[in-house]
């Protein structure tokens, strides 16, 4: 099989020990500092770097407790996945977290983490010794969840995984589906310690640091009996539900089920009562995933009056489909403004008590979020996605996207 024989081929350059015996693989970035390189020659490319070294080719020194921030760059639209790896072993992820509405980069466009008005900084943990941070940049969203897992409440993810060479053989297992072209990465370095210095062999790690940490609601008091999450009338358990209850941390978010898990067009959910500002919520499970998702507030409201629009809500609105991720509170932003942010199958919505609840979808939304979202100069969006002289368009607070002879142009108040 192709997919085995690559393996076979490959497995030195995705473990980056060396350039020589790998000379036939093409212009595959290999270098002595690299993690996980793809051997094919490929059209997409991703630049990191730190902030000390725009070149993304030095080594600079930071001291511990020292502020960094992380500049990227991709010649394509790509989703871009940041690991920071110790030489003792310690991995970091960074990007994506849940301070950011998507990993997803527009083609040319620097992106600099933390990004100015962030609700995190990113510092230079200890002990001493030399740091490589790597970017992984794929022509499709990967599947990480076998080496970092995101935790309700946490802005920043848990890696499994430890050692370079165990993050590299998990990572050419989550390429392994993609064509073999369709990834890329980059590799920058940087030291912790004194200029000059030996490092002692340990390593720092980049640590992040929530400027504002989003309190934590009141768990309800619950009751003698009630319907537990996921259960379905016959005394089943949808258990994707079940574990997505246990993820969200669903007594402090969802609340008390106000119903059975019950079939929904061709996948299931279940109503429940919420707690506090969350509102009320379901959990959605589309056929064939492994996992379900939750819808809240304002953003259901919007989510549900859709589909009644479109099916008399019989199934999902086909402008969004299921729910493909747990919704998010977006912090305060440049123009004062805080929300809501949902993802779905086919596209979003964004929630704000100052404008309403829109959605946005196709390759605006990707225009949109690989300028960084509701975080960057366009702000929240305005107003539902709309056709303008047969093109597709949409305001934002801080400008407008507008499709002209097939490409989506920014245009700036």
């Amino acid at each position: 099989m192709r997919t085995n024989l690559k393996g076979m081929l490959s497995m030195t350059a995705l473990l980056g020990l060396s350039a020589a015996t790998v000379a036939g693989a093409g212009p595959a970035k290999i270098t002595a500092q690299s993690i996980i390189v793809n051997p094919v020659e490929t059209k997409l490319d991703v630049q990191v770097w730190v902030n000390k070294d725009a070149s993304g080719r030095g080594n600079p020194v930071y001291r511990k407790g020292e502020s960094i921030s992380v500049g990227l760059k991709t010649n394509q639209d790509a989703y871009v996945y940041l690991f920071n790896v110790n030489g003792n072993g310690v991995i970091d992820l960074f990007f994506p977290n849940s301070y950011e509405e998507s990993n997803f980069v527009q083609a040319g466009v620097t992106r600099v983490f933390p990004a100015d008005g962030a609700k995190y900084t990113l510092t230079v943990g200890g002990p001493n010794g030399q740091d490589k941070l790597l970017a992984l940049a794929s022509t499709k969203p990967l599947n990480i969840d076998d080496i970092a897992r995101f935790v309700q409440g946490e802005g920043f993810a848990q890696v499994k995984v430890k050692g370079q060479e165990n993050l590299a053989r998990a990572l050419s297992i989550v390429v392994s589906p993609l064509p073999e072209d369709g990834w890329v990465t980059d590799v920058a370095t940087f030291r912790v310690g004194n200029a000059g210095g030996t490092g002692g062999g340990a390593t720092g790690t980049v640590t992040e640091t929530p400027s504002q940490p989003a309190p934590t609601p009141p768990a309800p008091a619950q009751p003698v009996t009630r319907i537990q999450p996921g259960e379905r009338q016959d005394g089943s358990f949808d258990q994707a539900m079940v574990q997505a209850y246990d993820r969200l941390k669903g007594s402090e978010s969802l609340g008390e089920a106000s119903g059975y898990a019950a079939g929904w067009s061709d996948g299931a959910w279940q109503k429940f009562k919420g707690v506090a500002a969350y509102g009320d919520a379901v959990l959605l499970h589309a056929n064939g995933s492994s996992r379900a998702y939750a819808v809240h507030g304002r953003l259901l409201e919007r989510y549900l009056a859709l589909a009644r629009a479109e099916n008399g809500a019989t199934r999902p609105p086909s402008r969004l489909g299921w729910a493909a991720g747990d919704e998010k509170v977006i912090p305060r932003n440049s123009f004062g403004t805080s929300g809501l942010y949902g993802f779905f199958q086919n596209g979003a919505l964004y929630g704000t008590e100052k404008y309403g609840t829109f959605w946005l979808t196709g390759q605006v939304l990707k225009t949109y979020q690989g300028l960084g979202g509701s975080g960057s100069f366009l702000g929240f969006p305005t107003r539902d996605q709309y056709l303008l002289n047969g093109a597709w368009a949409a305001d934002f607070e801080g400008g407008t996207l507008r499709t002209v002879n097939g490409a989506v142009k920014v245009y700036r108040k």
